[in-house]
């Protein structure tokens, strides 16, 4: 394992929390506009959409927009 991935393996839990956080955060607002919602479909349209990003992200990474970050 090099040093790239000793670094992000040991912030593997607080990405993964930040992650969470996110959808949850969103899983909020979605409750507070919209009090009557389907919290299943909600968060399946909140992972859609974070699913889009994580694609944009790694499209961006291919690209070579992150090359100098």
């Amino acid at each position: 394992m090099d040093a790239i991935e000793k670094e992000i393996n040991s912030r593997r839990g607080e990405i993964i929390k930040e992650v969470e956080l996110l959808f949850k955060a969103n899983m909020k607002f979605v409750d507070w506009d919209v009090p009557e919602a389907d919290d299943r479909k909600a968060g399946k349209l909140i992972i859609s959409i974070m699913k889009e990003a994580i694609e944009k992200i790694e499209r961006d990474i291919e690209a070579g927009e992150y090359d100098n970050y």
